[in-house]
């Protein structure tokens, strides 16, 4: 079968139900103007029997695409032919048990683990969608692609557009919204930066705006294709844990982007027959930035099987809005207030039993720092899962027997001033960094121990700390 048969653009209002071809580029659906899907004619592709037949793939690592953490799982997303298929070696993650981390949020030893998105190429999750996206950029021969960013779509997008050179990429960021970490690399790969006033949805907005008017390939979540390759996360996951689907799987929330892509893993996986059940979902929002929390825990707002109540969304916004409400956390990636894929979230909070939490720029911290201290080094929005987890085993949602993944979605060096600030004896520093965001106390930290240059002062202060 050609391509366009097996593979397709769906709305995913269900009342609308429009579609289109996956030579298509559109972040919207072109009826109804919702978000879209990248839909697949299962009874026509070769399908596994089985999740483990994914396995045979790491006995042929010598061909990209089996080494790819993406692509291995082609036939789970066969958008485009595999030899199409974009690769950098995205993907190659790790899935730890920490037991520093189990004891710290309250669950039995061998109960949690940590699903370390930090490894991939660009430092960030964001490789697994890139590598999808640019797959159907190159499928549709686009020539530039643009994103907004807090900072890891834009590391992701230059890296991408740097290593390839299929692309030239264009970068939009908000004033003072974006870490140096991550702004050195979208920097150094040789991205076009553009620096507008206003915050990541300001940021947004435009980005959208000159896409379209351009022809520039847009490659933030609400493309679907980029979607499509955050699944991935969830297939690596399963494979980790012998297949087995764990309890509850707990994620930052910022743009939405993986809640969405989890929630369609699982779905199209419960689908197919290749899991007996569905773990169920916490997305953790920053308290500065907690409009899904406020929307679905505080409003009761949901899914509806397809018919969210949008009315009660564009309300909030515009009370958002009049009230002068900005984004503000010390969790720079999930800076958001208006998250792109909040419905596509909704419906896979409702496909996996989910629930929203917040938790404070204090919380977090204390987990990143706990986090780091098991060896896994993360950035401070990686940590609002292990805050979320903590604060669901106090609230007995869930339990000290059950197993537990949170997913971290970036590595420490994404944002090393917050980790500087969080461990300094220069109160100045952790005023600046953190006091301004609320935070006050680091009750874990790791200060430097300050010594004369003498060795016998050096031995006492090795005796007396370490």
């Amino acid at each position: 079968m050609a391509q366009k048969d097996y593979a397709f653009q769906q709305c995913i209002i269900p009342a609308c139900g429009a579609t289109c071809g996956v030579d298509e580029v559109r972040v919207a659906c072109p009826r109804c103007g919702s978000l879209l899907d990248v839909a697949y004619a299962w009874d026509h592709l070769p399908l596994p029997r089985s999740l483990r037949e994914f396995e045979a793939a790491w006995a042929r690592r010598s061909d990209p695409h089996c080494f790819s953490g993406v692509w291995r799982f082609h036939r789970l997303l066969p958008f485009a032919p595999i030899e199409q298929c974009v690769t950098v070696g995205e993907g190659q993650t790790l899935l730890h048990a920490s037991e520093g981390v189990a004891k710290y949020v309250g669950v039995k030893p061998g109960r949690l683990f940590l699903q370390y998105e930090g490894m991939n190429p660009s430092g960030s999750f964001k490789d697994n969608g890139m590598s999808a996206a640019f797959t159907h950029a190159r499928f549709v021969n686009a020539t530039r692609a643009a994103c907004a960013s807090t900072g890891n779509t834009s590391a992701s997008l230059a890296l991408y557009c740097s290593v390839t050179r299929l692309m030239k990429a264009v970068i939009f960021i908000g004033s003072g919204k974006i870490s140096y970490g991550k702004l050195s690399q979208a920097l150094d790969y040789g991205a076009l930066t553009v620096q507008i006033a206003g915050d990541f949805d300001d940021a947004m907005a435009r980005v959208q705006e000159v896409s379209s008017q351009l022809g520039i390939y847009l490659v933030n979540s609400v493309n679907p294709f980029r979607l499509e390759g955050q699944k991935t996360i969830m297939f690596r996951v399963l494979e980790a844990l012998g297949w087995e689907p764990p309890d509850w799987i707990l994620v930052p929330g910022g743009n939405l982007g993986n809640s969405s892509a989890f929630g369609k893993a699982f779905q199209e996986l419960a689908l197919l027959g290749l899991i007996r059940r569905i773990p169920r979902l916490a997305v953790i929002n920053a308290a500065g930035a907690n409009t899904l929390y406020q929307l679905h825990e505080k409003q009761g707002l949901r899914w509806n099987g397809g018919s969210p109540a949008q009315d009660a969304v564009h309300a909030f916004y515009d009370d958002m809005t009049q009230a002068g409400n900005r984004a503000k956390t010390i969790a720079s990636a999930i800076e958001i207030n208006r998250p792109v894929n909040l419905l596509k979230c909704l419906r896979a909070l409702e496909v996996m039993d989910g629930v929203v939490r917040e938790v404070s720029d204090q919380e977090i911290l204390d987990a990143k720092a706990q986090v780091g201290a098991g060896g896994l080094g993360c950035e401070p929005a990686s940590a609002a899962s292990v805050a979320g987890a903590k604060r669901l085993v106090s609230e007995g949602i869930i339990g000290r027997d059950e197993r537990v993944v949170c997913v971290l979605t970036g590595h420490q060096l994404k944002d090393p001033d917050a980790t500087v600030a969080y461990h300094t004896t220069d109160q100045e520093l952790f005023n600046k960094v953190l006091g301004s965001r609320g935070v006050r106390r680091a009750a874990f930290a790791n200060r430097a121990v300050a010594v004369p240059n003498d060795i016998d002062e050096i031995i006492k202060a090795i005796h007396l700390y370490g």
